[in-house]
Parts: C-alpha cells; structure tokens; sequence
C-alpha cells in the first residue's frame, strides 16, 4: 500500500545557509510582496504553476527585511502595508510552502548580480526554478535586470520566467498595481480602493491590549490594539471584520489619537458587534472594509456617544451588503 504524500507545513526562514529542509529545490518567487497585492498574487500564481510543472517541487517566497530602501536610507522610509505577522499569513493563505527571509544588510547590498544569483539562489538555496515581476531589479547598483536573470538561469541550470505588469482601472485609465499605489490609498482611508489593488482586505494582525476602558463605561467596550509604526493608516472610523479563535465577527473600529478623550498615541479601538467574551492576549485579525467618517473632536461625551450609535448603524448596514465573511 502506497501512503499518500503529506504536504509539509508552511514554514518561515532566516537567512539559510544551505537550502531549508523541505524548501530544498524549491521554485522561488522573488521579491519584495509588501502588501501581497494583486501584482505579488500574479508573480507567485506563476511560481506555483511552474513548481507544478517541474515535477511538483515546493513553492516558497524569496524576500528581504528590512525592506531595501530603509537600509539605503539609514532609517524607515517605507509605511509598511504588511509588517511581518500580516505578510505571513497572507502569503500561507496563497498555499506557499514557506518564506525565506534574508536580512538586507551592507554584506547582501555589495553582492553583484552575478554573485546574488550563484552565492543565494543556487548555493544558499539551491533553487530549481525563479519567478519575478517585469520590474524586479537586484544585486550591487540594482544591475540585476530580468534580462540578467533569463541568461543567468540558463547558465547556472534553474528556470527563470518574468511575470508582466498587473493593471488597475484607476480613473478611467489602466495603471499598473505597484505597493505605492496601496499604501497612498490607506493613507487617505480608501480601503475599498486598496481591496481592488490588493484582491483582498486590508488587514492587521496583533494582540489585544489594555485600554483605558472608557468604551465599557460609555457602552460599548473595545478590544484594543497597537499598530505597528510603520503603517500608516488614516485616522477614522471603519467598518471592519475582526477574527478571534477561528471565528469572524462584525464589528465598528476608530483608529486614531481619541481626541475628545486624550488625544493620545494612536490606537485602534474595535467595538466588536454582538460579541461580550474576554479578548485581553488574544492575537486576532481586523480587516477593513469601508470607510465610514475621519475622527472628529466632540464637546463632551454625549454627543461622542451619540456619534458611535450611528457608526455602528451604519457598519451594520455596510457589513450586511458585502462580502460574506471570510479571512
């Protein structure tokens, strides 16, 4: 009797010296994926097909942290879409075998093209295919091109295929989906236009904090969490989806400095609807469906309260026409 073969569990790897047991022979998609948008999608759907199509190797990301450009700048420049935990998990749910992340450093930034491709891509990872989008550059003064690659996959014995730009019909013309484009649209709260280029929620992932617990007093408690400093996000009220322990919930979220109460350090506040069971530690998940109103400054608490009772209408409302939930 022939056992049928298991699929080994999604892995996320730093800097392997030799290639990771069970990425071994891997097909790679290459890249930077923050965001995981529609483009990304693209570039990894090719690398599947062609793991596929190489015998049924594993299938893993290539990726890099800190992202290039905070290196070069000697601080963060980037507003990360997907800090490491939410890019984890987006990319395990593309059915990626796992992630290997190198760590961008001065040694990686003096590697040449040639050097980048025999000392990672085949020493370090031994990697029997790689897929990249029609812009990816890489190695010492970015002279990697995609043309560089093609040739140096067919001298070092890996399959190399380019992956061409993904479009978005943004005001009537086709522009190509790039990270910028997603992280200028959260900066100004249009999540509905930054689930188009992303082909899913927005989302973040993190542990439920202590608050000042004045939502409990007010009536309507809040699970709070603190973002990551690198997103940024527009201060406002949202409806959003929120998962806790498998489970999907509705809810109404402000994200913002509170500044009818403290006008403190950014916080997002998520009242989750119809839901009274103690989060405090959970690690969850709130993805952002629409916009509802940026953050405003009341006189006083009533009219605050006021305002929240028609947020969470009108999150019902929204909530009750979209999607069905699902991570």
């Amino acid at each position: 009797m022939t056992l049928a073969a298991t699929k080994t569990p999604f892995q996320i790897v730093r800097n392997p010296d030799a290639p990771p047991a069970g990425l071994a022979g891997a097909v790679l998609a290459i890249g930077n994926f923050d965001g995981v948008h529609r483009g990304h999608k693209a570039v990894i759907g090719h690398a599947r097909a062609l793991a596929k199509k190489l015998g049924g190797r594993p299938c893993a990301v290539l990726t890099f942290d800190p992202h290039p450009a905070d290196f070069f700048a000697g601080k963060t420049v980037v507003n990360r879409i997907t800090p490491v935990a939410a890019q984890g998990l987006a990319l395990e749910r593309l059915g990626l075998d796992g992630v290997i992340v190198f760590r961008f450093d001065g040694d990686l930034a003096k590697l040449s093209a040639e050097e980048f491709v025999s000392e990672i891509i085949v020493r370090r990872l031994g990697a029997a295919g790689v897929v990249a989008g029609y812009d990816f550059h890489f190695g010492k003064g970015r002279m990697g091109t995609p043309a560089f690659l093609l040739e140096a996959g067919s001298r070092h014995g890996f399959a190399v295929e380019i992956v061409g730009k993904v479009t978005s019909d943004s005001a009537g013309s086709l522009e190509p989906v790039h990270s910028s484009a997603v992280r200028k649209a959260l900066a100004s709260g249009d999540v509905a236009f930054a689930r188009e280029l992303l082909g899913h929620d927005f989302f973040v992932v993190g542990d439920i904090i202590h608050g000042a617990k004045l939502g409990r007093t007010l009536g309507f408690p809040t699970a709070n969490l603190q973002l990551d400093a690198s997103v940024h996000l527009a201060f406002g009220i949202y409806a959003v989806r929120f998962s806790v322990d498998g489970r999907i919930y509705d809810g109404v979220a402000s994200y913002g400095r509170r500044p009818t109460v403290d006008n403190g350090p950014p916080l997002l506040e998520v009242y989750v609807l119809d839901f009274s069971d103690d989060l405090y530690g959970k690690t969850v998940e709130v993805a952002f469906v629409e916009w509802i109103r940026p953050e405003l400054k009341f006189d006083g608490l009533e009219p605050l309260v006021a305002q929240i009772k028609d947020d969470e209408a009108k999150a019902r409302e929204i909530l009750a026409r979209a999607l069905p939930k699902s991570p």
